[in-house]
């Protein structure tokens, strides 16, 4: 049975907590994880590079110049892809990178990486989160007590609160995502993650 401590916010630990193992005590199947870390990446991929043919280079109506007796070989257009200033041939043009992934494995790829997580004890579970105010310094203390050494670490809430998100948003190495919002991307992408008691049956409802 997989098991995480909890904390409460300054740093005290009320003792482990045991973990749905459906969830957070899954084998790791790299080859799914790749596949669907590959998929968010390309689906985050703006995909609006572009070039102009030979049809959108503008000028190039005119023969650049006539077609015996020069000993160049002949032309019709200055704006054909081996002259100068000319198209582009085989250029990008705006796509979409987006790729088609099946619900089950973006559910299997997020509960193995979260399962690599516990086995490592790098995730434990907030107790209960309360923040008086919207303000960075009690939040940077309170993390510090709940995952020092100051890596990238990833707090999962229930539901969007502003407070947590105000308090937080000036942090390069704090992330702040709910529990219906979270993937395998999220998770590989913090050190260390910090989930609260709430955000964590929410968790194990949705992948369960």
């Amino acid at each position: 049975m997989a098991s995480a401590k909890v904390l409460t916010m300054d740093g005290r630990e009320l003792g482990p907590i045991e973990l749905n193992d459906a969830v957070f005590g899954q084998e790791l199947n790299a080859q799914v994880v790749h596949d669907v870390v590959v998929a968010i990446q390309n689906a985050d991929r703006q995909g609006n590079a572009d070039t102009k043919t030979k049809c959108y280079v503008r000028g190039g109506g005119a023969k650049p110049f006539k077609q015996k007796g020069t000993g160049n070989a002949r032309q019709g257009s200055s704006r054909s892809p081996q002259m100068k200033g000319g198209g582009v041939v085989w250029g990008p043009h705006p796509r979409s990178y987006r790729q088609k992934v099946p619900v089950r494995s973006k559910r299997q790829a997020l509960c193995c990486v979260l399962s690599e997580r516990v086995r490592d004890g790098a995730l434990c579970v907030l107790d209960q989160l309360a923040l008086e105010a919207p303000k960075t310094k009690p939040f940077v203390e309170m993390m510090e007590r709940l995952a020092p050494g100051g890596r990238k670490t990833l707090l999962v809430t229930a539901a969007t609160d502003r407070t947590t998100l105000l308090s937080s948003r000036n942090l390069q190495r704090v992330a702040v995502k709910t529990a219906a919002d979270i993937n395998a991307l999220d998770v590989l992408d913090a050190v260390r993650l910090v989930v609260t008691r709430e955000a964590l049956e929410k968790l194990e409802e949705r992948l369960a």
